[in-house]
């Protein structure tokens, strides 16, 4: 296996330790993030009716403070009646008693139903934090879990385009090239050896006329003859 093989295959196992590594923290995020969501379901709901409840509360402590300040108001009339002349001083008396008393209980109602109220609002306050502290974590989660599913993405693609290089034969494509070259310089080759074939050409009845006909006279006895025929000289 050549060098590049061998790299080809350690990406590729890199790839799928990656992508094995990033499916359960997926899963699992994914899985975390829906029961946190039940969860924050649930508390809003625990949320409303603690609210709720302090809402009531609160509305009862605010009846039963103007409840006695109008049983003290009453009494306050009475008491004016009588010293007015308008009734009988003993029974406006009594009536007064009868409204404070009146007003007594509402005061000590309102203050036992306050208190209920102030220990809802805190409930409701407490409740209402891990509430938004819980929106912060689902966030929180959410934005992991895109940052997971990109990496898983990424480790994906790196997966499938090391497969696709590994697969790739670069040994055998480097034969190939190799056996085109030499089949390319053969064909040169044998284009060269027709060319000159090409150049002697002719038919074996010319080969026999060339062969009869002897040797050419050369360039320099055809320049003797012309000298010695300038000069008079007889040719021998």
């Amino acid at each position: 296996m050549s060098i590049f093989r061998r790299m080809f295959k350690v990406a590729q196992s890199n790839a799928h330790a990656a992508v094995d590594q990033l499916e359960d923290p997926i899963k699992m995020t994914e899985q975390g993030i829906r029961d946190l969501k039940k969860n924050l379901q649930a508390a809003m709901v625990s949320l409303a009716q603690v609210k709720s409840l302090a809402i009531r509360l609160q509305k009862e402590t605010d009846d039963h403070k103007k409840r006695a300040a109008d049983y003290e108001r009453k009494a306050m009339l009475l008491l004016r009646r009588a010293e007015a002349g308008e009734m009988a001083a003993a029974e406006a008396e009594r009536l007064a008693t009868s409204a404070l008393e009146k007003k007594d209980d509402s005061v000590k109602q309102g203050a036992r139903v306050g208190a209920d109220y102030e220990t809802q609002r805190r409930m409701s306050d407490q409740l209402q934090a891990k509430v938004e502290d819980l929106k912060r974590q689902i966030a929180k989660y959410e934005n992991e879990l895109i940052t997971l599913r990109a990496r898983a993405r990424t480790a994906s693609s790196m997966r499938k385009i090391n497969q696709q290089l590994a697969g790739a034969d670069a040994s055998g494509t480097v034969a190939m090239l190799e056996k085109m070259k030499h089949r390319v310089q053969e064909e040169e080759s044998l284009a060269e050896a027709y060319d000159q074939l090409a150049d002697v050409g002719g038919t074996i009845d010319d080969d026999i006329d060339r062969a009869l006909a002897g040797p050419s006279p050369s360039a320099g006895a055809d320049s003797l003859a012309e000298l010695k025929k300038k000069m008079g000289i007889a040719a021998t």
